[in-house]
């Protein structure tokens, strides 16, 4: 009876042992392998050819050497240097301990970058080139050309990303590739405003936006609820419309956080949002809003509503302030915002019913659309009227402005003027569907960016990536002409239930998917395809720092490191021991097992 127990209890010992082994992540490595697609590119590039043939590199070696004109023109140099040391840490993240040698392999020595363009721009524009080519031959050194600085650190980035890993080895395959961009906007929108989000944070989300190949930063850095951009011109915006005197940008903050993007290739784009949005503007400077009354309509409205748009001390207030934003923003264009302006303010308070009298608007739906019309043109001939040669200050409007100008037949705006479509007709938005509004406003004339299917503050059960991935800003009827006039699209990420803890995993990488359709050819529509793709860019991302949130159930070999820091990221302990050290265990539990089952005979 005794020698039976002690069987069970050895075949239990035993049974456990090898359901340990056998549950260990070697295994789940080979079941991976369907699921990834190791050395793969993300956006997928316009032409790429690739074989089976692979080659190693050596971390010792390895060497980046740059073209006459890359290395003597200032603005390529002052870009390209600091690129090829960012991605000589990309390229190598095996810890030294764990390299296995290349010794007898065939190896890849090195990468020559070439800028063919003649110049190099300081900053990066909407025109700016991004196409590059490159080679990786099956002997000599890679080869990376691109017209401008900008093309080159899009080279970069996927020269990068063909490098993989196999049994402690950098390996990269023979391939050549031939890129650019289908869309010349392709951003992120971050909100600063509902949650301050640190210098840190924000810098950790540009690192994101260079690896999806996307090169615009959209800030919505103030709203009703804190005005954390620190004015000089007008101490008391952030001085009281700030949460705290902590929660402010200041000027060199925003100058850090505009060189970081600029060394990247990412345009930075602020927006201060007028004439509604305006609540924590009115707490230092209580003048520049609309009293309010309460109304039969909105009972409980706000004692202070959208700008007093009748006062010449507003738009003098605009003048000053804009005169200032101007000075420390770089890019062309500023973002003004004119979403969501409630007119029962404007219809309770005399003083603007006297001023639409004076101007003819009558005190209809029609006439506050033309009074709001009134004052975004002024704006823009503000920000316009800033313009320093050879750059030209240019304005971007939510798409009320123009759906606006359809209401009151005004059609005042600039043409230069960029039309932000974000609104579609669903249970949670006014509006009518983008595809219906693409054709009025490139009809019009006007260029058009898109953000109405990718607003990523929604969040559902499950992989919602898909959904993202298949909307397309040419998903409209008009003519080619009105199709080069969408000249790309943003995701937003709104901030109200979105603060440093998860804004990062909230973006990525399910903004990775609206980086690919506005990079790769408009052919590329199959998500189940590309789901491989995205397992190996989601696992990068990791990898080199980003807290980029899983799409279903997947090993990465580089889990996130709760102890770690910024930067490359090896794998963590768990999962380590492989199959040899699970055959000790075995091993081990049979000689226990034979021990107890011979000691008890």
């Amino acid at each position: 009876m005794k020698l039976s127990v002690f069987c069970l209890l050895v075949a239990l010992v035993c049974q456990r042992a090898f359901a340990d082994w056998v549950r260990q992540p070697f295994w789940y490595d080979d079941a991976r392998r369907d699921k990834v697609a190791k050395g793969t590119v993300w956006p997928q590039p316009r032409s790429i050819q690739t074989t089976q043939q692979s080659l190693s590199l050596n971390p010792d070696s390895f060497s980046f050497s740059t073209s006459d004109d890359a290395s003597s023109n200032a603005n390529c140099k002052d870009v390209l240097d600091p690129a090829i040391e960012r991605y000589r840490d990309l390229l190598f993240w095996i810890p030294a301990g764990e390299r296995v040698s290349v010794s007898g392999d065939r190896v890849l020595g090195g990468l020559r970058v070439t800028i063919s363009g003649g110049t190099c721009s300081e900053y990066p524009t909407l025109d700016s080139d991004e196409s590059y080519t490159l080679e990786v031959p099956a002997s000599g050194d890679a080869t990376l050309r691109a017209q401008t600085a900008w093309g080159a650190l899009r080279g970069l980035e996927t020269f990068s990303q063909l490098v993989y890993e196999v049994d402690g080895k950098h390996k990269l395959n023979v391939t050549t590739i031939s890129d650019e961009p289908r869309f010349r906007h392709r951003g992120v929108m971050l909100d600063t405003a509902r949650h301050f989000l640190n210098v840190p944070y924000i810098k950790q989300n540009l690192d994101a936006i260079a690896y999806n190949k996307m090169n615009v930063f959209h800030w919505h850095i103030v709203d009703d609820q804190s005005f954390p951009f620190q004015s000089a011109t007008y101490p008391d915006l952030s001085g009281k419309g700030a949460y705290t005197q902590d929660n402010v940008y200041t000027r060199q903050d925003v100058l850090d956080v505009i060189e970081y993007a600029r060394m990247r290739g990412i345009r930075v784009i602020p927006e201060f949002d007028s004439p509604g949005h305006m609540q924590s503007w009115g707490q230092g400077y209580p003048e520049l809003l609309t009293s309010c009354s309460p109304t039969n309509v909105q009972a409980d409205i706000y004692h202070l509503g959208p700008a007093n748009v009748a006062r010449n001390s507003t738009y003098d207030f605009m003048q000053n302030l804009f005169t200032e934003i101007r000075d420390i923003f770089a890019d062309d264009y500023l973002h003004l915002g004119g979403d969501e302006v409630h007119f029962q303010c404007w219809m309770s308070n005399a003083e603007i019913q006297d001023f639409m009298r004076q101007q003819g608007f009558p005190n209809t739906t029609q006439g506050f659309a033309q009074l709001e019309g009134y004052y975004i043109k002024r704006l823009l001939d503000i920000v316009e009227g800033l313009s320093v040669a050879p750059k030209r200050s240019r304005g971007i409007v939510w798409q009320e402005i123009f759906d606006n100008n359809i209401l009151s037949g005004d059609f005042t705006v600039d043409l230069d003027t960029i039309i932000h479509v974000w609104q579609w007709n669903n249970s949670n938005f006014q509006g009518i569907p983008y595809w219906d509004e693409l054709p009025l406003v490139t009809g019009a004339g006007y260029q058009a960016i898109l953000s109405s299917c990718w607003y990523l503050n929604f969040i559902s059960y499950g992989r919602d990536w898909p959904e993202y991935y298949a909307c397309d800003p040419h998903n409209f009827t008009g003519t080619p002409q009105q199709k080069q006039l969408v000249i790309g699209g943003e995701a937003p990420l709104w901030a109200e239930w979105v603060d440093a803890t998860n804004h990062v995993a909230r973006m990525w990488p399910r903004a990775s998917a609206v980086a690919e359709r506005l990079w790769s050819p408009q052919s590329v529509t199959d998500s189940a395809a590309a789901s491989p793709r995205m397992e190996e860019q989601r696992c990068r991302m990791v990898r080199r720092g980003i807290r980029a949130q899983p799409q279903g159930p997947s090993y990465c070999k580089y889990e996130w490191n709760l102890a770690g820091q910024a930067g490359n990221y090896v794998p963590t302990a768990s999962g380590a021991r492989g199959i040899t050290g699970y055959a000790q265990q075995l091993l081990l539990s049979l000689f226990s097992c034979l021990v107890l089952t011979f000691g008890l005979s």
